[in-house]
């Protein structure tokens, strides 16, 4: 599972999720990513999912980036306790997505192949998705 390094362990504030990306909006690695259209937190274990459908999908050919990375701890106090004695454990780590950020790329395989891999990917995920190709592509 994809959790960060704990070092020492700070409070984190839920914060909002107005406007687009500020970073990570376009295509560094390879030809072919999906781009959010939603704002959502997307938890560890659904990027994974994304993850294992896409390379099952490309048969290990080719090579898959995975963009965001979970590093809120979204935390949750237990079922019938009362208000007080302080901030609940952590129940699962999310990353934050806004629209326009790249949530995966693809590179190496062809572009009905991407396609079709990052489609499968998509489906495990919370938000609207939208398949983007990198401006120097040539089929």
């Amino acid at each position: 599972m994809l959790q960060p390094k704990r070092t020492k362990f700070r409070k984190v504030q839920k914060g909002r999720m107005k406007g687009n990306t500020g970073r990570g909006h376009q295509l560094s690695n390879g030809m072919f990513g999906i781009k959010a259209l939603d704002s959502k937190f997307i938890n560890s274990r659904q990027i994974e999912a994304a993850r294992i459908a896409a390379t099952r999908y490309m048969k290990r050919e080719g090579q898959l980036w995975i963009k965001i990375f979970p590093d809120k701890p979204i935390t949750k106090k237990p079922l019938e306790v009362r208000m007080g004695k302080g901030k609940g454990a952590v129940e699962y780590w999310a990353a934050v997505v806004k629209p326009g950020r790249i949530l995966f790329e693809v590179g190496g395989v062809p572009m009905d192949v991407a396609k079709e891999a990052l489609r499968l990917a998509a489906q495990k995920l919370p938000v609207r998705t939208k398949f983007v190709i990198a401006r120097d592509y040539e089929a």
